[in-house]
């Protein structure tokens, strides 16, 4: 085996050792020359690593197919290991504690030391909430600054979408190995942002989803950032953790009010509370960052955009009266024909038409809001 292939080896092994940190191997590559020669010593002395006696006794039993279907999976076009020795481990999260000794990528590594802001938020968010995700992601991307998020359901995968059709680059952290999408149907935006940013995990290939995987993925996304923008965020949304790692990296915290009468705004309105910046435009981030934009031009629509289409145009004038009067809280009937000044007999029908069309979306109890495909 040459030097190179050793290396990787080594790197793959000290992934699987639970509990393993950038500031344990940092330590421990003071005493030797190279990840191989530091598995070889820390095999005949646990101590060098620090570990833990369970840590070592999961070490002890460590599968050497495992690493070899780690390897296996590193040999194909667009995937990465990157470690701690390399020049693009990036800095941020090298500095913010409690980071892995090395990252799987697939796609593009250098990304990963580009200015980056996460976007975070509810799994279950308003099209209100989904739309602002989407809109701030995509200026935020078109003025330079990489997205980063979770891949999740919501917030997370609008403000991916965002980025995308802004023409810029996306960064989601997976609470999985990259060999396994989750959620699955986001299969299709995950190669999209492989293609146009970086999908990264500190999980090998073949990790499924665990509950213990989320937070340690959301230290990762705050730690790669300058700093975390709340949009939606329920009291116990971990979307908090999340802004809290941040906080506790010395970055910024961002949250974006919202309706004192949505439960989705409490967790957004504690962070004002405990200090974070109050948001209402893009530019109130870029100001609070010192960021000097950098325009990035807009692709073409892509296939990957059907989920977050433009509007059709052409309404006639009473209908955008009605539409623009939705704002975008749900509101009901009675509520909307008074803000509208339409007939009442009008209104219902328009309301379907609107909704048929795709602008609206009739929410529980008879009301109805915008649609986030309304741009």
């Amino acid at each position: 085996m040459d030097k190179e292939a050793e290396e990787l080896r080594a790197w793959a092994t000290l992934l699987r050792i639970p509990s393993l940190t950038y500031e344990r191997v940092f330590r421990a590559l003071q005493c030797v020359a190279s990840a191989a020669e530091l598995v070889r010593a820390a095999l005949r002395d646990a101590t060098l690593l620090e570990l833990t006696e369970h840590a070592q006794a999961q070490w002890r039993r460590l599968d050497p197919k495992l690493i070899d279907a780690d390897l296996a999976w590193l040999g194909q076009p667009g995937r990465h290991l990157v470690p701690l020795t390399s020049s693009e481990f990036p800095a941020l999260l090298a500095h913010s504690g409690g980071a892995p000794p090395a990252l799987y990528v697939m796609g593009s590594p250098e990304v990963l030391s580009a200015p980056q802001l996460a976007l975070v938020g509810s799994r279950n968010p308003t099209a209100s909430g989904r739309e602002t995700a989407f809109d701030f992601a995509a200026h935020l991307a078109r003025c330079g600054l990489v997205i980063t998020s979770g891949l999740a359901e919501g917030i997370d995968a609008a403000g991916h979408r965002g980025a995308l059709a802004g023409g810029g680059r996306t960064i989601a952290v997976c609470a999985t190995g990259l060999d396994i999408v989750y959620p699955e149907h986001h299969a299709e935006l995950a190669r999209s942002i492989a293609a146009q940013g970086a999908l990264v995990a500190e999980f090998p290939p073949g990790t499924p989803p665990r509950r213990e995987s989320f937070p340690q993925r959301n230290r990762i996304i705050s730690g790669l950032s300058l700093g975390t923008l709340v949009v939606e965020a329920a009291r116990q949304s971990g979307s908090l953790i999340t802004a809290r790692y941040s906080s506790e990296q010395g970055r910024e915290v961002f949250a974006i009010p919202g309706s004192i009468h949505s439960p989705l705004s409490r967790g957004c309105h504690r962070l004002i509370r405990d200090g974070a910046k109050l948001v209402e435009t893009a530019e109130d981030i870029l100001t609070e960052l010192h960021w000097q934009p950098v325009e990035v031009a807009a692709p073409a629509r892509g296939a990957d955009e059907k989920s977050e289409p433009t509007a059709a145009s052409g309404l006639d004038k009473e209908y955008e009266i009605l539409l623009d009067a939705l704002g975008f809280d749900a509101l009901g009937l009675d509520a909307l024909i008074e803000r509208c000044g339409l007939k009442p007999e009008a209104v219902a029908s328009m309301l379907l038409i609107l909704e048929l069309r795709g602008l609206i979306e009739a929410r529980p109890g008879g009301r109805y809001c915008r649609s986030p495909t309304r741009r």
